[in-house]
Formats: structure tokens, C-alpha cells, sequence
């Protein structure tokens, strides 16, 4: 397996998918590492991972709750708090919310900054408020 030589971090890709013939798991970097990393976050539950029972947002719980005002500022402090804590490679500029009341869902606008470059990036979370119609 070929190492990768990245400043910003390199890790599995997710879901993790293993080739037989390159004897090895599917690697990214970089900013692709840094927007796994995010979605990983955002859709871990507070406590589910052993090792390290603090890790995650809890954004499931909320699934049902009517996004007033101050759903969106708990949901924002839940996603900074997280952010400051567990992903140190990227200083937080802000966290939107556009809520799409046909589709069921919320899109969460991460705008942040990775330090080590000082590049300005958006990353977009879909937040489901509603369960899944179409389960094959």
C-alpha cells in the first residue's frame, strides 16, 4: 500500500471498501479526509463508539422536533461544540440551516476554514426529518 505524504491527514475512505487485488482499503486526503470526517461527526450518536464515548452530535434525537428558532441555535451549538472538540484541522466560521419543508429534510451549511492553509470551504450536511419511503 502506498503512503500518502498529506500535511492535512489521510484516512479509510467511508464506508471503508477493501480491494483483494491492491491488498488494501480505499485511502483519502486531504479536503475529501476533512468532509468524510464532518459527515462521520454529524451522523454519530453521543455515546455509540466505545473508545470514545463523547465522540459524535446527536443530531437523531431531533429528528421529530419543529425547527423554531431555537432548535436551530441547539442544533448549532451541538454541531460547534463537536466541531471544536473533534476536528481540530478546521477553525469553524459559521453553521446555516435551509430547511426544505417538501423534501423532509434540513441542509446544514458547515463554512469553515482549514488552518493549516487558510482555505475557506462549505460543507453540506442533509439533515432527514423524515423517514425513508423508498427502502429497497
Amino acid at each position: 500500500m502506498e503512503e500518502s505524504q498529506s500535511f492535512l491527514g489521510t484516512g479509510w475512505g467511508f464506508p471503508p471498501t477493501f480491494h483483494r487485488s491492491a491488498q488494501g482499503v480505499d485511502m483519502i486526503s486531504d479536503e475529501v479526509d476533512i468532509e468524510s470526517s464532518l459527515t462521520i461527526l454529524l451522523s454519530t450518536d453521543v455515546g455509540s463508539r466505545v473508545m470514545q464515548p463523547l465522540y459524535g452530535c446527536d443530531l437523531h434525537r431531533l429528528v421529530f422536533e419543529p425547527l423554531d428558532t431555537s432548535l436551530q441555535a441547539y442544533m448549532k451549538d451541538l454541531i460547534k461544540t463537536a466541531i471544536l472538540y473533534f476536528e481540530p484541522r478546521i477553525i469553524l466560521n459559521d453553521v446555516t440551516f435551509e430547511p426544505e419543508p417538501l423534501e423532509g429534510r434540513v441542509l446544514i451549511t458547515v463554512d469553515y476554514t482549514i488552518a493549516a492553509t487558510n482555505t475557506r470551504h462549505n460543507f453540506v450536511y442533509p439533515f432527514y426529518k423524515e423517514e425513508g419511503t423508498e427502502v429497497g
